[in-house]
């Protein structure tokens, strides 16, 4: 009898998970279980869509003769209702039962809602779907004025597709500047003049109290705490993800901030597993429970996921995740995480060319590249061995750093 595998999410970590068992259990039974209305596509490319920069034919990676040539029944619109821990199954929205021997819950986030006034107008958007980048490009194009939300990694996503379409924009932060938590002033502000160079100006010490709306309840205008107003007939709006934990909180399975696993990506149901965004998973690296809601880390996870699904302990999570940002004339890469730590180092190497790296007990936990991503595989290698380095910080911030310019360190 073939073992039988469930799957339940059909992103990058769902999808590799799903690959990486028919690979690897070729007469297993798998099911792939998703309430999207499309197969797996590049969440990555589809800002690139919505600036108008590419069409959508590249943006598919999975087309649904994938799971048909590979023998994986994908269920397209089909929303989980139940996970019954007991039986090992899951139950449907349409009555349909899916028993299996080992679950993978791979569910991600959905983006958080303003809690103000008029939050669900007309032309307030959110991204993180390819159907909410056909929208948002659909509204931007015919948009004069715009406004963004949430200075963070997907916000600015929201700055270049208003620079892109030629969309004046105001972007919103409450602190001052823009990921004030991974960046300081003058690394920021980089960023911030590619943001000016493009029409949208950052607006600091500032936020959203309510929208207001025209009769037909399409926004209007944006106002702030301070009872500035900005006029806006599109808004962009990126403040976190909502985990979707709500399917398992009557099951036995731990959720603290996302579902709680090991190295192994096991939770602490033996035959239930997590990956992607969803997870606070057991950072070998960082030594402490992590999250990472990166592409390449979501997509080893589910990779890990599913070895371990099929032999548990065969092979440990240990990575170092990195995103670019390709919107504006320069690189820009962050990895590991680069908003902990106890203190940090950084410096401008060049012009227009600066880094920052966070250390914790002396060792480098995460960091960011602008201009100059050179020293990222030198810094990614010294996160893996968990080398101390707080002696010799100075050599961390020199142009054409490598691990070789480092002394040989006793500290533990």
């Amino acid at each position: 009898m073939s073992d039988s595998y469930v799957i339940i999410g059909d992103g990058i970590a769902g999808a590799s998970a799903a690959e990486t068992l028919r690979e690897q259990s070729p007469d297993a039974e798998i099911t792939v279980i998703t309430d999207e209305g499309e197969s797996l596509y590049n969440r990555i490319l589809i800002k690139e869509f919505a600036k108008g920069k590419l069409p959508e034919a590249p943006i598919s990676i999975h087309d649904e003769g994938w799971y048909d040539d590979h023998d994986v029944d994908l269920r397209l619109n089909t929303v989980v209702v139940d996970v019954d821990i007991e039986n090992d199954a899951v139950h449907t929205h349409e009555g349909e039962t899916f028993e299996y021997d080992a679950l993978l819950l791979a569910v991600g986030g959905t983006p958080q809602q303003l809690p103000v006034g008029n939050a669900d107008a007309d032309g307030i958007h959110h991204f993180w779907t390819f159907q909410d980048a056909r929208k948002i490009k659909a509204s931007v194009e015919d948009a004069d004025q715009g406004v963004i939300v949430g200075a963070g990694l997907l916000g600015i996503d929201f700055a270049a597709i208003c620079g892109a379409q030629d969309v004046e924009a105001k972007y919103l932060m409450r602190g001052d500047c823009w990921w004030r938590y991974a960046l300081s002033e003058e690394g920021a502000e980089i960023m911030h003049e590619a943001m000016r160079e493009r029409g949208v100006e950052p607006v600091f010490g500032s936020g959203v109290d309510h929208f207001e709306v025209d009769d037909d309840g399409h926004v209007e205008a944006a106002v702030d705490p301070n009872g500035t107003r900005y006029e806006c007939d599109f808004a962009g709006v990126a403040i976190g993800l909502d985990l979707n934990s709500e399917l398992i909180e009557d099951t036995p399975i731990e959720v603290d901030d996302g579902i709680v696993v090991d190295e192994y990506m096991r939770t602490n149901v033996d035959n239930v597993f997590a990956a992607g965004d969803i997870t606070r998973f057991n950072d070998l690296i960082l030594g402490e429970h992590g999250q990472n809601g990166s592409w390449g880390s979501a997509k080893e996870q589910g990779t890990i996921a599913a070895r371990n699904m099929i032999d548990y302990g065969s092979e440990e999570f240990k990575w170092v995740s990195s995103y670019s940002i390709t919107h504006f004339d320069f690189p820009f890469l962050s990895f590991g995480h680069p908003t902990l730590g106890e203190e940090s180092v950084e410096a401008t190497t060049d012009d227009g060319e600066w880094r920052r790296v966070a250390l914790k007990d002396g060792r480098i936990v995460g960091g960011v590249l602008i201009g100059d991503l050179s020293p990222q595989s030198a810094f990614k290698q010294l996160m893996r061995e968990q080398r101390y380095v707080a002696d010799q910080t100075e050599l961390l911030m020199e142009p054409g750093f490598s691990v070789d310019d480092l002394a040989p360190t006793t500290e533990q």
